[in-house]
């Protein structure tokens, strides 16, 4: 059974919460946003607590009731605090701006890399070599970071390309005279 679909979620003040028929949503200073809760769970409101509970002991309820309840987690600290996440662009003369509503990178290729942001995220360049993407929904966030990884991942001989703030790069050995 799942340890993490037993915890509680604390539900701090100034953040809203309605639950109607299996939509969970939340609304806080940062906006809304809404889950669907599958049919064999259910949620229990007990003051600024939220629980998940099992309606049935399937397999497929059982999977499913720490990845809900980890994504109400989720849903409840991004509109009352926000996801941030920085990342870093390694190499001579890769660099990354923001200009109106597009990511604009440099990764090395004969054109520029222009990348629209998605609605609900913004994105901060305050060194040229550095990205921070701030927003409420974490999926989003996270999805962003993959595509924007995706242009140039890192490389592994000389570390090269787009990285998560402290990530490390396996590094290989080159060829040997």
């Amino acid at each position: 059974m799942s340890r993490v679909g037993n915890s509680v979620i604390q539900v701090p003040s100034g953040v809203n919460i309605s639950i109607q028929d299996k939509l969970f949503s939340a609304k806080g200073k940062l906006g809304e946003l809404s889950l669907s809760i599958p049919s064999y769970l259910e949620l229990k409101h007990e003051g600024q607590e939220l629980r998940v509970a099992l309606l049935t002991k399937s397999k497929e309820s059982r999977m499913m009731w720490g990845t809900t309840q980890r994504n109400l987690a989720n849903i409840v600290k991004g509109v009352s605090e926000g996801f941030t996440l920085d990342m870093e662009i390694v190499g001579v003369g890769y660099r990354a701006a923001v200009q109106g509503s597009e990511l604009v990178l440099q990764l090395g290729f004969s054109h520029e890399v222009r990348y629209k942001i998605p609605a609900g995220i913004s994105v901060k360049c305050e060194k040229p070599t550095s990205i921070q993407l701030q927003g409420a929904d974490k999926q989003k966030i996270g999805q962003m970071a993959a595509e924007v990884r995706s242009y140039r991942p890192p490389e592994p001989y000389k570390g090269k390309g787009v990285i998560r703030a402290g990530e490390y790069v396996l590094r290989k050995v080159g060829k040997k005279k």
